[in-house]
C-alpha cells in the first residue's frame, strides 16, 4: 500500500476507516464504481464507506475493500494478527518489516513450533525436531519474502541437514533426518517455481520425493508427489499432473487423512481444468469440498502440512479453474472472490488469484476491472521478485490482443516490459 502514512493513520486512530479506505483508493487510481466492481457491491456502498463518520460500519463491505485495496486489518478496526500488532509497537507498518528477512523469522517460529508432530504422530529425535522448525518457519516466510532472498537460506538449511544426517549411524535417525531433508527439497523446489526456474523445480521435487520414501513415510511421499503433481498442473501439464495424483494416492491406500484427500482433489481439479474437463474437474471440487466438512478444524493439520485446509482454499482453487476453464461463473457464482483472496494470509498467492479474477472480468468483458486487478497483482510479484506471478500475468496478457489498446492496458504492458526474473 503506497499511501501517505500520516494521513492514513490519522484517519485509522480517529476510527475514520471510511477515510482510510478512500485514501488508498485515490492513492491506486481507482473510482468508487471501480472500486466497487472489483469487489463485487455497487458504486453507492463504497460512497456511502467513505462518507460514513459515526456509527458502526458494514463490517463485509469494509473487509472487502481493505483486502483489494491491501490495508492492514487494523487500520480498518478488524481483528488483528500477533504480528501485524507487533509491528504497530515499533512504528513501521507490516509490509516494511516483512522487507526484512530477520524480522519475519522471529515472527514465525512460535507457530512453527507449535505445528510439530507429537512423536507418536512420526518418530523423530531432536536433532531432526530441531532441523524442522527452521524448515516450517522458512515455508511460513515464503509468502511475504521474495524467493530469491529464502532460496540461499534453504540450500545452506539443505546442506546442513545432509551433513547431519551423514555423521548418524542409527537407521531410526537416519530415517526421520531423510523426511527433514524431503521436507527442505521441497521447499527449494518451490522456491525455483516462484524464481520461474522450472528445471531446478523439478529435480529439487524429485529429490524430495526420493528422500520421503527413504524415510519410510508414505504420508510425505503422498505430499511431495502431491506437490509436483500442482506444479505440473498450473504450468498446464494435465495429464502428467493426474498420473502423479494416481501415484500420491496409491501410497495412502484407503487411509487418507481428510486433509490429504482434500488437497490433492484440488490438485485434481487443476489437473482437469488444465486438459480442459470441466466435468471431471468439477467433480473434483465438490469431493473437496465434502472432505473438508470432515477435517476437525480444532486441532492442527498433520505435518508435513503447515497452514488448514478450509473452504476457503476450495472455493480459491474453483477460481483459478474457472479460469483456465475460461467460465465466468466459477469466479462470479457465489461473489466470494474478494473473500477467498482476503483468505489468505500468503501474499503472492493473493497475486495469483487476483490474476484468476482478473481473467474472469475479462473472459465477462470487464476489460478495465479486469486490468485494474491484474496490475495489482503484477505490482506485488515485482516487489517480492516472483517470476511465478510475472509469468501468470503475461498469460493473462495474451488473451486480449488489439491493434489499438486502451491506456490502461498500454500501462500494463509497461510494467511487464522489460522485466526479468
Amino acid at each position: 500500500m503506497n499511501v501517505p502514512r500520516q494521513a492514513i493513520r490519522e484517519a485509522s486512530r480517529g476510527g475514520n476507516y471510511g477515510r482510510v479506505i478512500q485514501l488508498a483508493r485515490k492513492d491506486l487510481r481507482l473510482s468508487q464504481r471501480q472500486l466497487g466492481e472489483v469487489c463485487g457491491i455497487t458504486q453507492s456502498a463504497i460512497s456511502r464507506l467513505e462518507a460514513h463518520t459515526t456509527g458502526p460500519y458494514n463490517m463485509n463491505t469494509l473487509a472487502k475493500a481493505a483486502a483489494y485495496l491491501g490495508i492492514p486489518p487494523h487500520l480498518v478496526g478488524l481483528a488483528d494478527s500477533a504480528a501485524a500488532a507487533t509491528a504497530r509497537t515499533d512504528g513501521k507498518d507490516p509490509v516494511e518489516r516483512r522487507e526484512f528477512l530477520a524480522g519475519a523469522a522471529a515472527a514465525v517460529t512460535a507457530p512453527a513450533l507449535a505445528s510439530l508432530p507429537n512423536r507418536r504422530q512420526h518418530e523423530t529425535t531432536g536433532q531432526a525436531d530441531t532441523l524442522r522448525v527452521a524448515t516450517t518457519a522458512f515455508r511460513r516466510m515464503d509468502g511475504a519474502t521474495p524467493a530469491r532472498q529464502l532460496s540461499d537460506v534453504v540450500l545452506a538449511h539443505l546442506k546442513l541437514i545432509q551433513h547431519v544426517a551423514r555423521d548418524t549411524g542409527d537407521e531410526a535417525q537416519r530415517e526421520a533426518l531423510a523426511a527433514v531433508g524431503s521436507e527442505a527439497a521441497s521447499l527449494a523446489g518451490w522456491l525455483s517455481w516462484d524464481m520461474g526456474d522450472m528445471g531446478s523445480a523439478r529435480t529439487w521435487y524429485g529429490s524430495a520425493i526420493k528422500a520421503a520414501h527413504r524415510s519410510r513415510n508414505k504420508l510425505l511421499a503422498a505430499y511431495q508427489i502431491g506437490s509436483l503433481a500442482q506444479m505440473e498442473a498450473e504450468t498446464g501439464n494435465g495429464a502428467q499432473a493426474l498420473s502423479l495424483a494416481d501415484s500420491a494416492r496409491r501410497q495412502l491406500g484407503a487411509s487418507a487423512h481428510a486433509v490429504t484427500d482434500a488437497w490433492l482433489c484440488t490438485v485434481e481439479a487443476l489437473a482437469y481444468a488444465a486438459v480442459g474437463d470441466e466435468r471431471a474437474c468439477d467433480h473434483a471440487l465438490v469431493r473437496s469440498g465434502a472432505a473438508v466438512t470432515r477435517i476437525s478444524h480444532e486441532q492442527p493439520p498433520p505435518w508435513p502440512w503447515v497452514f488448514n485446509f478450509n473452504e476457503a482454499k476450495v472455493a480459491a482453487c474453483r477460481l483459478a479453474c474457472g479460469a483456465r476453464l475460461g467460465i465466468p461463473g466459477w469466479i462470479f457464482t457465489r461473489g466470494d472472490e474478494a473473500s477467498a483472496i482476503s483468505a489468505s494470509s500468503h501474499s503472492k498467492q493473493r497475486a495469483l488469484l487476483q490474476l484468476d479474477i482478473a481473467s474472469g472480468h475479462l473472459a465477462a468483458g470487464r476489460l478495465e476491472v479486469g486490468y485494474v486487478l491484474a496490475t495489482q497483482a503484477v505490482e506485488t510479484g515485482l516487489r517480492y521478485r516472483s517470476g511465478r506471478v510475472v509469468e501468470r500475468a503475461r498469460v493473462f496478457r495474451r488473451a486480449y490482443s488489439s491493434h489499438t489498446p486502451p491506456r490502461i492496458v498500454r500501462d500494463f504492458d509497461e510494467k511487464l516490459h522489460g522485466v526479468y526474473m
